[in-house]
């Protein structure tokens, strides 16, 4: 099978976000091959250069999406008249009430796909995407009869940051990526993501009828709702229309759409997503590196609480430490090590304020209020002494604490649970899916019920030791490697499978057959979905010619 693999930001790039869960994916299914499609982040991720790579990644084609170079192509009168038509539309259904949505959604994708029809008959563009008739057309949507109001609020530079964002996310429409020796020869595209990562795949589909498979371990949709705080309501409302518009449509045309858990399935399916495609698949850890401390229970330390993370605000430390001297009144024995470095400069900031937090909270035991000595809360990262690995890090815990406020898929947890710890938790994301019954959980922002559930923990042993034996039979059922490519590669399979061969259609001599196919089979829209060729247009004797 020939996969045409999608990534952003990732995979094959040195330290990209989910590159690792990539490179296990392609290396475990050797019996396949390996097709990479890649957009990169930045210049800097382009320098750093690609990990070393599997002989079954047969191809790698990489385009940027942080910039884009004028192609230099020039189109005629009714190349822009049709441009100014379909953008047009676009920009009308991203400025259509609410309640529209199946009508909208119609023409969104019609004028997604008219867009991509004449970037691939015209060479591109990215002038056109750029020009002022993108912008006019983008005000006069807002300004239409019956558009919704914030859109009708947009101003000048309201429009400007509009279009500059549409421009940025639709430049994979001007690549030449959708021949048929390029994603046309692949028998499956897998995203590993939604929203532009994914409209590669969707082009492919349109174009060649090749089956898509998304992958969502965090929702871009959620992500794009929450970021541009400070932007105009017009801006919000906008961008959030075209990213809605665009992740309805990418999971209406997939085969199937793989959410990394129940939580990113729930938004999925608020989004549009048919219930009928979506298959959970956990994400694949190694869990070679955790099992001689996940065997090894006795050598924990049974006065020691351990946190293990990015020290960022969304982890919520402050309610960790408060909680903490809650449990020092109770079992004054106990130490808390907190274990990690500082995400970027907001992190490095909340670090900072929370090892003053930590000297305030125990005067007598602390010198100053970045010092260490006495203090039963410890700071440190992964590299120090005795820190080589995450390992090291939960191997002397009684209890591993998770304190976040907001939480995707909790790796760190799942770390823990392979070394066999028991663990208490906040109650967000999918930390209630992942550890099932195998730790306690409370509600975030609790310092006092997190104290309690930690006490109770610490003066039960016998219960620490059962829990944890059972967090680490969870974790080695459900989140390794092994799981994780069975999953897809069974997904791969049916996917195929469900999807018609494509083949030409031939007459006696073996030449095509003109009119085989009418030219209404081509248009978008629902009904065309099921048959890339009517049953009616199949009277005529066909020679077949598999290109799978």
């Amino acid at each position: 099978m020939r996969i045409g693999l999608l990534t952003e930001g990732g995979y094959p790039y040195l330290g990209g976000e989910g590159g690792l869960w990539c490179d296990r994916l392609v290396r475990g299914l050797d019996g396949d091959e390996f097709d990479v499609y890649a957009f990169s982040s930045d210049e800097a991720q382009e320098d750093a250069g690609w990990v070393p790579l599997p002989p079954q990644v047969a191809r790698v084609r990489t385009a940027p999406l942080w910039t884009a170079e004028d192609d230099g192509v020039v189109h005629g009168r009714r190349a822009r008249r049709l441009f100014s038509e379909h953008y047009g539309e676009l920009a009308a259904a991203l400025c259509a009430p609410p309640d529209a949505s199946t009508t909208e959604a119609d023409r969104f994708a019609t004028a997604l796909l008219g867009l991509a029809g004449l970037a691939r008959d015209q060479g591109g563009l990215v002038a056109a995407l750029r020009s002022e008739t993108a912008v006019r057309a983008l005000e006069r949507a807002c300004r239409a009869p019956g558009a919704r109001r914030t859109a009708r609020e947009a101003r000048v530079p309201d429009l400007l940051a509009v279009a500059a964002h549409v421009e940025r996310a639709l430049r994979p429409l001007s690549l030449d990526w959708y021949e048929k020796d390029g994603l046309g020869a692949v028998d499956l595209c897998h995203a590993t993501a939604g929203g532009v990562t994914a409209l590669p795949g969707l082009l492919a589909h349109h174009f060649f009828g090749v089956p898509l498979l998304v992958t969502e371990y965090g929702v871009r949709l959620r992500t794009h709702y929450l970021t541009r705080p400070d932007s105009s309501p017009a801006v919000r409302s906008l961008l959030a229309a075209f990213h809605r518009r665009l992740a309805a449509e990418t999971y209406r045309r997939a085969a199937f759409i793989t959410p990394g858990n129940t939580h990113a399935r729930r938004w999925q399916e608020r989004c549009g997503a048919d219930r009928a495609k979506l298959r959970t698949v956990y994400p694949g850890m190694d869990a070679t590196p955790f099992a001689e401390v996940g065997e090894s229970p006795q050598s924990a330390d049974p006065h020691t609480l351990v946190w293990a993370g990015r020290v960022e605000p969304a982890k919520d430390l402050v309610s960790l430490l408060h909680a903490f001297a809650e449990i020092r009144t109770k079992e004054p024995k106990i130490r808390l090590r907190i274990i990690g470095g500082p995400a970027g400069p907001e992190g490095a900031a909340y670090l900072g304020h929370c090892k003053a937090l930590a000297a305030h909270l125990f005067p007598d035991e602390a010198d100053g209020p970045h010092a260490v000595g006495d203090n039963p809360v410890s700071f440190e990262e992964l590299g120090g002494p005795g820190l080589r690995t995450s390992a090291d890090a939960y191997a002397g815990a009684a209890v591993t604490v998770m304190s976040s406020v907001v939480e995707g898929f909790p790796v760190g947890l799942i770390e823990a649970m392979f070394c066999g710890r028991a663990t208490v938790s906040t109650d967000v994301g999918a930390v209630v899916e992942a550890i099932g019954g195998t730790g306690l959980v409370v509600p975030p922002r609790n310092p006092r019920a997190l104290a309690e559930a930690c006490v109770s923990l610490l003066r039960d042993p016998e219960r620490r030791t059962r829990l944890g034996a059972a967090a680490r039979a969870r974790a080695l059922e459900l989140f390794t490697v092994d799981q994780n490519i069975s999953a897809f590669h069974g997904l791969y399979l049916e996917a195929v499978a469900r999807t018609p061969v494509r083949r030409p259609l031939l007459d006696d001599t073996g030449a095509p057959l003109p009119f085989a196919a009418p030219a209404e089979a081509h248009l978008p829209g629902h009904w065309t979905e099921r048959r890339a060729v009517p049953t009616w247009a199949m009277d005529t004797p066909v020679a077949t010619e598999t290109t799978r």
